[in-house]
């Protein structure tokens, strides 16, 4: 139990009652005189049991204290960040200003109100969202006074007031949104608690400046279920992006395999060219150096056959007649003249019949050949190159519907 002189000096302190009145707009329970003058009291019994006094000292003593009571309670000093409200004999006389202030001793009572943002912690609350889940949830409201006037006259606790609604608000608006909307959209939860609050605070004469909820945490059992949603999803990712890495590896594998075909298929043709150009030239410079070697090519042709056909077992020989001639031009070349002196033969133009025997007139046809020929194979590589456009289409295809 604690001590009479532990009583007397807290209610001597200063602002004893007033500051603990202050956090919630109420009145000082004990008069602020009550302290210095029972503390004075105590002195002046002390004095008389010690010293002793006439009746009239006795008056002068008692007299002395009132006077002390009187000075200390006349007297209101008021903080830089607070306003106080002023009653005499119970009628609201106005504001106390900050600075030193005198008012009425012993009829009057100040009220205390502190300036400076304040915060008020909402408790926790249950409630069940649109969807039938349990969730709780708590919240931080910051408010300030505007008005100490209104704040006394409008209501009896203000920040009692302000923190039950603020509970009641908290739990409609939980009740209004489905569990994932409470989980990823507080600033709208924020909002709507302080719009609830703004046109009822108003009246009070307090403003409302911020609502932040600390928390929205749903049940056990919803939670174990989210987290079951959340495994599932993040697996079903893992296989859409391994689905998509096999596919993007089949179609690079394809376009690797077109292009290698392509590039092979180039090769053979170009080789093809250049082994169909390389004949054509062959055969042209083969035509064109039997034609220029005339009649002398033809005969020494002519006596390599002879030979062979001397060295035969055989007792018939067909000559033709074409070599016959030419051998008797070629005789009579070496007996008109003399053999040292003659000229060389003369090489002479073919007959229609030698030319057509070495296809001499068909260069033409042999050169239209060889162009029918680059004609086949560069069909054969336009179908190459037709099957991969259709590899390609097939790879679109394949993209298209792996998008769908």
């Amino acid at each position: 139990m604690d001590s009479v002189f532990y009583q007397l000096g807290r209610l001597s302190r200063p602002d004893s009652g007033a500051e603990s009145s202050a956090k919630v707009g109420g009145s000082s329970r004990v008069p602020r005189w009550l302290g210095p003058l029972a503390l004075a009291v105590v002195v002046f019994g002390i004095a008389v049991v010690v010293f002793p006094v006439t009746p009239l000292t006795l008056a002068g003593y008692v007299l002395l204290a009132l006077a002390i009571a009187a000075v200390y309670d006349a007297v209101e000093i008021v903080q830089a960040y607070e306003k106080r409200t002023l009653s005499v004999f119970g009628e609201y006389k106005g504001i106390l200003e900050p600075g030193i202030n005198f008012i009425p001793p012993f009829v009057s009572k100040t009220y205390r109100f502190d300036m400076r943002t304040q915060t008020l912690d909402v408790p926790s609350q249950e409630a069940i969202t649109e969807d039938n889940s349990p969730v709780t949830a708590d919240a931080v409201v910051y408010i300030r006074v505007m008005d100490p006037e209104r704040a006394f006259l409008e209501v009896d606790n203000y920040r009692r007031a302000v923190s039950l609604l603020a509970q009641t608000t908290l739990r409609a608006a939980l009740g209004d949104m489905e569990l994932d909307e409470t989980l990823a959209r507080r600033d709208h939860i924020n909002a709507r608690i302080r719009e609830e609050l703004d046109e009822p605070t108003d009246e009070w004469g307090v403003r409302v400046e911020s609502v932040e909820v600390r928390e929205v945490k749903p049940s056990a059992d919803v939670e174990n279920a989210m987290e079951q949603q959340t495994s599932a999803e993040r697996r079903r990712r893992a296989m859409i992006l391994e689905a998509q890495g096999e596919r993007r590896s089949a179609v690079e594998k394809a376009e690797g395999d077109k292009q290698s075909n392509i590039i092979s298929a180039q090769g053979k043709k170009e080789a093809a060219i250049l082994r169909a150009q390389g004949d054509a030239i062959s055969t042209v410079l083969r035509a064109r150096a039997a034609e220029s070697m005339g009649e002398r090519a033809i005969i020494d042709k002519g006596m390599e056959t002879l030979e062979r056909i001397g060295t035969s077992p055989s007792t018939t020989y067909v000559l033709p007649q074409e070599l016959t001639s030419l051998l008797g031009r070629y005789g009579k070349g070496l007996t008109d003249s003399d053999v040292q002196t003659a000229t060389s033969l003369d090489s002479l133009e073919f007959d229609e019949e030698t030319r057509e025997l070495l296809g001499l007139d068909n260069i033409e046809g042999i050169l239209g050949e060889i162009d029918a020929e680059l004609d086949e194979l560069d069909t054969e590589f336009n179908e190459v190159d037709t099957d991969a456009i259709d590899i390609e289409i097939e790879d679109g295809g394949v993209e298209m519907e792996s998008q769908k």
